[in-house]
């Protein structure tokens, strides 16, 4: 059995392509034995499975979880699962704080209250020129949803819009902007700042710090 395996932000790099083919005996494997697979056919990739997570179908998998030859299968480094109205999405294009907000403002709202992450010129001694974003677009647009999700479950009311932007941003641009609107501000503030920690346990959206001493992968180095 033949099984494609997408590659993302460092992996892509280190392979060199954004997907491999991994050989395996038998119609079917377990995740666990795909990335033995990869460990022995693909060395290069070898040290970073170890962080690694495996997404099947748009999911993130267990060492047990059945891969057969039609699986979509992704490699997915550390990055840098609803409801709750949305929108949801990741885009190439320019975001407005404006127009987050106005996707979430209703009748019912008492609060609303908006993150906005922006390109910054530096971290720590290291000065920044610009980022680059990358997403597996599909399964991040799916856990965006889910965290939009697990807020209007959690805040009675609440309305919840998360835009991110992929690509090459500059010093000063925005990255992404979140926008939750509840009928109280306690829960506003709360639940825009659950969204934030969220974004960074699961979505898989990676960056790529652009140094004037050299170039980093945000999370997990390169």
């Amino acid at each position: 059995m033949r099984v494609t395996v997408r590659l993302f932000a460092v992996l892509r790099e280190k392979a060199g392509a954004d997907r491999v083919d991994v050989e395996l005996e038998g119609d079917a494997a377990t995740v666990g034995a795909l990335t033995d697979a990869i460990r022995t056919q693909y060395p290069v990739l070898a040290p970073y499975l170890s962080i690694v997570r495996v997404a099947v179908d748009e999911a993130f998998a267990n060492a047990s979880t059945e891969v057969r030859d039609a699986s979509e299968v992704a490699l997915i480094p550390p990055v840098s699962g609803g409801s709750g109205q949305g929108p949801f999405e990741v885009r190439e294009t320019p975001i407005t704080i404006d127009e987050v907000e106005r996707a979430v403002r209703h009748g019912g709202a008492g609060a609303v209250v908006g993150f906005a992450g922006t390109v910054r010129d530096h971290t720590g001694p290291h000065a920044v020129e610009a980022l680059e974003y990358e997403a597996y677009v599909g399964m991040a647009e799916k856990y965006l949803r889910r965290i939009g999700g697990e807020v209007a479950e959690k805040y009675a009311g609440a309305r919840v819009a998360i835009l991110h932007r992929i690509g090459r941003l500059a010093v000063g641009e925005v990255s992404v902007v979140i926008a939750v609107a509840t009928p109280h501000r306690a829960d506003a503030f709360d639940g825009c700042r659950h969204v934030i920690e969220r974004l960074k346990e699961d979505v898989p959206i990676w960056k790529k710090e652009l140094r004037t001493d050299g170039s980093v992968w945000v999370g997990i180095g390169s």
